[in-house]
């Protein structure tokens, strides 16, 4: 008879048999609902997804949208400003050359009457005489030169309006290509789409970068470039039409206004003295409770560790009367009196404990402030030299009245500044 040759594998039962065919169902059942739930969430997170995305490039496509709108409002606005400060331009322009010729042809009257005037002066005997025709003369003179210092002075004023105006429409044509060049970004990058040849994805695309401005601060930049327009052309149109003011109220509002300036400016002075006095009061009394603070937290530390000697001892003791053999280990006086110096040792500990972080923080909490005062004393010490230099450079300003002659333009305040030499085309002044 023949015989394996190869011993049989271990025998089931029918009873694990069927268990087996039942672990195997469950866990396939198992399997597929946690696989079913899986898909669910899967398709809730796809359509969650799409939609966000969907709706996040709908509102990004308008705000797109709407900031192309807002620049090409300003555009616009600032190709209105710039038009009229050409025209302004041309217009002031117009009137420096009218002033000039008139400068010029006040030339040949002046001539004419200082001639008569030294004729006059070849007379002789009785008849050198003042006459009245001799006072007209010298009235006539009066006026002339009159007349030439006023239209000097608006030729003078009208030069420098000419160099604000084009200084604003710089600051005009700046701002209006920078709105170009942000249009025909922001157009392109509304046009870009899922398609488009040109996207990639690029290194670290949500920074801040540099120099970038909040949109109030793009708006009032804007706002600020067409307000100084206006306030040029406002005074260019001044000037073209109102008088002069006076050489002697020049004088008194520019002395007054030095005298005001100077004024606040020794008050600021002083006051950032009484500050820097206090603050370096407030760092010495710092410094001073620093040093105590840190020689109590050293104390408290000597005394924690005292402490926790102490309890060693009063642990030791408790735990060697433990071995006090039969009867003789007795709940005696002794062993309450350990018990409530272990309890007392423990909460003395803690509170120490306690009282040292508080200190600690104290401590921290000092040297913060330390910090921020010797901060603001240097703040104060920075301040006092730019203030007190400010006042050194102002002493230039002191003239004697007699010797001020102030250049003076009319419309913005301004004196003795010095002016470019004459384009080309410009008549010379006489």
């Amino acid at each position: 008879m023949a015989t394996l040759s190869v011993k049989p594998g271990q025998r089931f039962t029918v009873p694990d048999w069927h268990t087996n065919s039942h672990l195997i169902s469950a866990d396939a059942e198992r399997q597929r609902s946690a696989s079913h739930l899986v898909r669910q969430e899967a398709r809730a997170l796809r359509n969650e997804t799409n939609n966000q995305a969907k709706w996040d490039e709908h509102d990004n496509q308008t705000r797109l949208t709407e900031r192309i709108s807002s620049v090409n409002r300003w555009k616009e606005t600032l190709d209105k400003c710039l038009a009229d400060i050409d025209a302004e331009i041309d217009a002031l322009a117009k009137v420096k050359e009218a002033a000039e010729c008139a400068l010029q042809a006040k030339n040949l009257p002046l001539d004419v009457s200082i001639e008569c005037l030294t004729l006059r002066e070849s007379r002789r005997a009785i008849d050198l005489v003042r006459d009245p025709v001799g006072e007209e003369l010298c009235k006539e003179v009066k006026v002339i030169d009159k007349a030439k210092r006023e239209l000097q002075q608006r030729v003078h004023e009208a030069f420098e309006q000419l160099c604000l105006l084009q200084e604003a429409r710089q600051q005009l044509s700046c701002d209006h290509r920078c709105k170009m060049e942000a249009l025909e970004i922001d157009r392109m990058c509304l046009s870009l789409s899922v398609n488009s040849p040109n996207i990639s994805f690029k290194v670290n695309p949500t920074r801040v970068p540099d120099g970038s401005t909040a949109p109030d601060e793009w708006e009032r930049n804007s706002q600020c470039n067409k307000e100084h327009a206006e306030a040029e052309m406002k005074a260019s149109t001044e000037l073209r039409e109102a008088a002069l003011l006076t050489i002697a109220q020049t004088n008194n509002e520019l002395e007054a206004q030095r005298v005001a300036t100077e004024f606040a400016l020794r008050k600021r002075i002083r006051d950032l003295d009484r500050a820097y006095d206090e603050l370096k009061w407030q760092e010495q009394n710092t410094l001073e409770e620093i040093t105590e603070m840190e020689e109590d937290i050293r104390r408290l530390e000597e005394d924690l560790r005292r402490k926790m000697q102490d309890l060693k001892v009063a642990h030791t003791r408790l735990e060697t009367r433990t071995y006090r053999p039969n009867v003789e280990l007795c709940r005696d006086q002794v062993q309450y009196g350990l018990t409530d110096e272990v309890h007392q040792l423990e909460g003395t500990i803690r509170a120490l404990k306690q009282k040292l972080a508080e200190s600690q923080d104290a401590l921290d909490a000092l040297y913060r402030q330390l910090y921020c005062v010797q901060t603001d004393i240097g703040y104060k010490a920075n301040s006092l030299l730019l203030d007190n230099k400010c006042l050194e450079s102002r002493r230039r300003l002191v003239v004697p009245a007699e010797k001020f002659v102030p250049e003076l333009d009319t419309f913005n305040r301004t004196t003795n500044r010095a002016l470019s030499p004459p384009k080309s085309g410009q008549l010379e002044l006489a």
